[in-house]
């Protein structure tokens, strides 16, 4: 079963992601429309052998369309969004304008693949360091529920958009050539740097990225009373996100039993060579649709073999973007 699909966005990274993995997965599809800004109306791009031609993106864009795939940045959803649901469009949305919406199930379909059927026009995909982080994490959850966890993410520069990758290489560029690094899409330096994430600080001192994790995993989970805190830094790489993450268990819980459980998991690889001292790194999980874990040890601080501890490392621009959208548009085709 085809369907008429709609790119909004699809000169952007995360678009530009959506192709590559539409193509990989022979996702069925009877016409595809590509929209982006009007900047990039015009522009030609090739896929499956064909020549689409980019059109602006408008509120007339949607006639036909069946599934649009939204990673325009959060204004456009908020501008466009509803135009497409009522010419009969289902929205999946890869910005945070909708993520907490009441009436928006927000969806990681390793996770809670019921909730898209409850959609009103819209399912949001949730933050990237937020896929990353709880794809390995819930199924632990459903089997010993977790009581709290600390999050420190180590995120690459391709959450920040195409410009944001390409100042990563040109800073590295210019200051092994002895030239001063200019910054444009981020604040400070990124190459040969890391900073605290360049989001907006809240009044209780948690940046907008710290408060994604926390209330979007509190909502896919459907667990008010999770505690978590987040700590949430740019480092100089160019798509993969990493994540220190600490978990609390209610019940005693050991390592081996973590690898049991994630070695069966979906979504899931686990790369945890402690002989070897090999575990997940950025290159491992790049252009992988796995996120992938390791450094799985008891942490010792929690009484009762209650904490362990986990690394991962997943591709932001796949699993924490394009991958997750397209996974639930396939859903939604079943």
């Amino acid at each position: 079963m085809g369907c008429n699909l709609a790119i909004a966005g699809v000169t952007g990274a995360v678009g530009q992601e959506f192709l590559k993995i539409l193509e990989q997965r022979d996702f069925p599809f009877d016409s595809l429309k590509m929209l982006a800004s009007s900047r990039s109306a015009g522009k030609k791009i090739e896929f499956k052998n064909k020549e689409y031609i980019v059109e602006e993106l408008t509120a007339d864009s949607f006639e036909g369309i069946d599934i649009a795939l939204f990673s325009a940045g959060g204004r456009r959803s908020k501008e466009f969004a509803a135009a497409a649901v009522a010419a009969g469009a289902v929205v999946v949305d890869n910005s945070s304008a909708f993520r907490m919406d009441t009436d928006t199930p927000l969806v990681i379909p390793e996770i809670n693949p019921q909730s898209i059927k409850e959609n009103k026009g819209i399912i949001a995909n949730p933050n990237c360091s937020t896929i990353i982080a709880i794809v390995p994490v819930w199924p632990l959850h459903k089997a010993n529920p977790v009581k709290r966890m600390v999050v420190s993410t180590y995120q690459a520069a391709s959450g920040a958009g195409v410009s944001a990758m390409l100042e990563l290489e040109q800073q590295a560029r210019d200051i092994l050539a002895g030239k001063k690094p200019v910054c444009r899409a981020f604040p400070y330096q990124i190459a040969f740097n890391l900073f605290s994430h360049n989001s907006a600080l809240g009044p209780n001192g948690y940046n907008e990225e710290e408060m994604k994790m926390i209330n979007e995993t509190r909502k896919i989970f459907d667990c008010a009373d999770i505690a978590i805190t987040c700590t949430c830094v740019r480092v100089p790489v160019l798509r993969a996100h990493c994540e220190s993450i600490n978990l609390e268990f209610t019940d005693p819980i050991t390592p081996d039993q973590v690898r049991d459980l994630l070695s069966t998991a979906p979504g899931v690889s686990v790369l945890d060579d402690r002989e070897n001292n090999r575990f997940p790194m950025p290159i491992d999980a790049t252009d992988k649709d796995d996120v992938f874990v390791g450094r799985i040890r008891q942490d010792e601080s929690i009484p009762d073999n209650r904490g362990i501890n986990l690394w991962v490392a997943g591709d932001q621009l796949r699993k924490g973007a394009a991958l997750n959208a397209v996974q639930i548009a396939e859903k939604l085709l079943q």
